[in-house]
Parts: structure tokens; C-alpha cells; sequence
């Protein structure tokens, strides 16, 4: 479990994901193409062996409230996981944020897709202002101390991955643009393909055996395992009748021979032969 427990303000009840803003005014409510479909191919083949899937949440442009001192302050990261979470159950209880304070767990891993206007706040590379608010990197290394923190340049295919090592991110080396952890027994990667009907060079998990195939992928492998297995019965079937064909012939040749043999008995019979007496 990766949780906190940061201090409350005293006498005073803390406001829940019901009582923050899911949006702000100015601010867009929705992903651009690139994000939501970048985020449902993560969420689609994010499948740990080590975390039953209702004990984990993946979000995606789920405003992410993570100071109690401040509780209007949030972030909004591209998509994130967190783990040994239970996940609702009701549609009723679908959450309206991701609020630290309410959750008690603070997210394992969090992706950001870089844009021209977000690079250098995602890379950690700008100052905080005075008053404001800490930057993403600060949130994510400093407060919640999120353990995994990627980010991809879809712009120049770059896929960077920084570890919590101590108080600091450190760069991890992405040989083949890819990593594993070993915590999830997942990897995530760079893979060039078609999903959603778009191709280009996506960020996707793997595990031992490859790709994890999003749902389509699935139903085209049992389509074709159920079309080969079709094929093996039609092939079984097909080589049966020519064993009955097979069968059938040997079985005509040896009547055909019976009748010759009846015939010529016969024609002995009519010369005065016994044909039971000839060896």
C-alpha cells in the first residue's frame, strides 16, 4: 500500500469528492482525441498479476486533490493507478474526484502526455510561484511521493520513466523504450499499431508473454482459435470419409472378387469339376 496521512486542519470537516469542483471554469472537461484514446488503450491492457482488478483504479483526467492545508489545490494528471483500492460498485459511487484526504492511498504510477503548453511543468522544469500552487513534479515527488512517475512526448516518440529513489525522481533506462515492474509484473512500452482505428506509436503495458491484448485483440484470438480449431474438425472429418472411402472400395474389390470366384466355382461345376477338390 502506498498511503499517506497528512495532517487535518483542526476543527474543521474536511470537504469530500461531493464538495470540490470536478472542473474549473476556463478549464477544458474533456481530453483531446490523442488523450482519451492513449488513456483507454493504458486502462484497456493495464492487467497486474499481483492486484485482483477491483483493488485497483485507473484514471484518467480525474482531478486529484492532494493538500488538506489547501483543499481547493489538485492536479489533473493525463492517467494515473492506484492500487489496493477498492473500486465502486454502484454507479452511484463512481467517483467525482480523487480526493487524498477522503481515499487514504496516494496513486502507484502516473503517466503524463506531454503538450507544447504542459512540457515544462510535466518535466519539472518550471519554479513555483509565489502563493501558487506546487507544480506537478513537486506534487507528485514531494507530497505524494508517487513512486513511478512516465512521461510521453508522442511529438518526438520520446518515452521518459523516473523511480522514487529517497526524496528524489531518478531517470530509469529505457532500453528498446520500454521498462518492467517487477511490483505488477507489467511492463510499459512504446508499440506501433492500430488502435481505436488510429495508428501511430502508443504507450502500452506488456507482460511475460507480450502486448496485452485490448479487448478487440482478444475476440479476433478466439475468433481465429475457434476458426483453426474449425479447420482441425473439418480436417478430421474430411480424412474419416476417405478412411469410409478407403474402407468402402476395399470392401466393393473384396465383393467383386467373391463374385468371380462364385462364377468360376459355377462354370467348374457345370464341366463336371469339383472346384473344392482343386488345390
Amino acid at each position: 500500500m502506498y498511503q499517506t496521512d497528512p495532517p487535518r486542519p483542526p476543527q474543521e470537516t474536511m470537504p469530500t469528492m461531493y464538495d470540490l469542483p470536478s472542473e474549473l471554469v476556463g478549464e477544458s472537461g474533456l481530453p483531446d482525441e490523442f488523450h482519451r484514446i492513449q488513456a483507454d488503450l493504458l486502462s484497456e491492457t493495464c492487467q497486474p498479476l499481483t492486484y485482483p482488478s477491483e483493488e485497483i483504479l485507473l484514471a484518467s483526467d480525474l482531478n486529484l486533490y492532494y493538500d488538506p492545508r489547501h483543499p481547493l489545490w489538485y492536479k489533473r494528471p493525463d492517467w494515473y493507478m492506484v492500487l489496493g483500492l477498492p473500486s465502486a460498485s454502484q454507479q452511484q459511487d463512481l467517483r467525482l474526484n480523487y480526493v487524498i484526504w477522503q481515499e487514504g492511498i496516494d496513486p502507484f504510477l502516473v503517466v503524463e502526455l506531454l503538450s507544447p503548453g504542459t512540457e515544462q511543468e510535466d518535466l519539472g522544469k518550471t519554479l513555483r510561484e509565489v502563493n501558487r500552487p506546487p507544480t506537478k513534479w513537486e506534487v507528485y515527488e514531494q507530497v505524494l511521493r508517487v513512486p513511478y512517475y512516465i512521461i510521453y512526448d508522442r511529438y518526438e516518440n520520446h518515452l521518459r520513466a523516473f523511480k522514487l529513489m529517497g526524496t528524489r525522481y531518478e531517470a530509469i533506462s529505457l532500453p528498446e523504450n520500454r521498462f518492467f515492474l517487477a511490483e505488477l509484473e507489467l511492463g510499459l512500452g512504446l508499440w506501433q499499431g492500430s488502435y481505436q482505428q488510429t495508428t501511430g506509436l502508443w504507450l502500452r503495458w506488456y507482460n511475460a508473454a507480450g502486448w496485452v491484448p485490448t479487448r478487440r485483440e482478444q475476440a479476433e484470438q478466439e475468433r481465429q482459435r475457434a476458426e483453426q480449431e474449425h479447420q482441425r474438425a473439418e480436417q478430421e472429418r474430411q480424412r474419416a470419409e476417405q478412411e469410409r472411402q478407403r474402407a468402402e472400395q476395399e470392401h466393393q474389390r473384396a465383393e467383386q472378387e467373391r463374385q468371380r470366384a462364385d462364377k468360376l466355382a459355377e462354370y467348374l461345376r457345370a464341366l463336371g469339376v469339383d472346384p473344392d477338390s482343386l488345390s
